[in-house]
């Protein structure tokens, strides 16, 4: 581990971007025919290691069917537009109309408008009855409250647990916090939990039980949650923390081995391949789906 002087009584760590790595070729090839991007959780297989970020832009249960059909994994967000509207492809068309300040005045617009149980049971539904495995994603305040509706919608095969800095350890006065370990203790599904950055933080998600955890807060300088809080890890550092915190539990464990899923900071794909080498076993993608003309926000 480098550290630098940052100034006096002040050090930090050297990281590194993914842009500021490279795969060097080692003496031995691999027919590429040879080679398997299959991942697994639990009882899961996946042919790409690509999960679609749980964002209205990026994954609507249309588009997680789709990205399903090719081998990868769709995440859909509970407490998106497609819990709140009942027709949201008009709206999100609309949306893709208007210039940035308009399409954020919008937005909140919508946002406003509750969440109807009864929608979130007949997304999940359709993703349910195209055979695909259906993963959905609720932010840790909100698990408590929504997660009933999501087995009404006749159960989720995956729960992703999602927002720009997850920890094991969360404080509030505003009321009692969600005990992940206890929670994801009588889950009979598997869970991704995340965003984490750091050594320590990854290794407290997985010993929660957690079946993945989903690596990247604030990777990138486009990335909102270092433009407006500073907060934020160069992805390619993040990954290989995580990755350690991962050998750690391994043999802490007993061998119990917990995914790593990259997010963020990744827009071609050398930068997946790269987070591959640093240890992850799958990415999340979001602004690369969402440049898509097929995606929901229309490209």
């Amino acid at each position: 581990m480098t550290e630098v002087e940052i100034g006096i009584g002040k050090s930090g760590r050297v990281a590194f971007g993914l842009d500021a790595l490279g795969i060097v070729p080692s003496r031995r090839t691999r027919d590429p025919a040879d080679v398997s991007l299959a991942w697994e959780i639990d009882a899961y297989r996946f042919d790409l290691p690509v999960v679609t970020a749980p964002a209205d832009a990026v994954t609507s249960p249309v588009s997680a069917v789709s990205v399903g059909g090719l081998g990868g994994l769709g995440v859909v967000h509970v407490e998106g537009v497609w819990s709140r509207h009942e027709e949201p492809d008009a709206l999100l068309a609309e949306l893709a109309t208007l210039d940035a300040e308009a399409a954020t005045r919008r937005l909140r617009e919508l946002y406003a408008a509750p969440i109807r149980p009864e929608l979130v049971v007949k997304r999940l539904a359709e993703i349910r009855e195209s055979g695909v495995v259906t993963a959905a994603a609720l932010r840790p305040q909100r698990v408590g409250a929504l997660y009933p509706f999501l087995l009404e919608a006749g159960g989720i095969d995956l729960l992703v647990i999602h927002a720009p800095a997850v920890s094991a350890e969360h404080q509030s006065r505003a009321g009692e916090p969600l005990n992940l370990k206890r929670f994801i203790g009588e889950l009979d599904v598997p869970v991704l939990v995340g965003g984490c950055a750091s050594f320590s933080t990854a290794l407290h998600l997985m010993r929660t039980g957690a079946a993945g955890v989903i690596v990247g807060v604030g990777p990138g300088g486009a990335d909102t949650t270092r433009a407006v809080l500073g907060v934020g890890v160069p992805m390619a550092t993040a990954i290989a923390d995580a990755a350690g915190a991962r050998m750690r539990y391994l043999d802490e464990s007993g061998g119990r081995y917990v995914h790593v899923i990259a997010h963020g900071g990744m827009r071609t794909g050398g930068d997946i391949a790269k987070a591959i080498a640093c240890g992850a076993d799958a990415v999340m993608l979001d602004a690369p789906l969402a440049a898509a003309a097929e995606a929901p926000g229309h490209g």
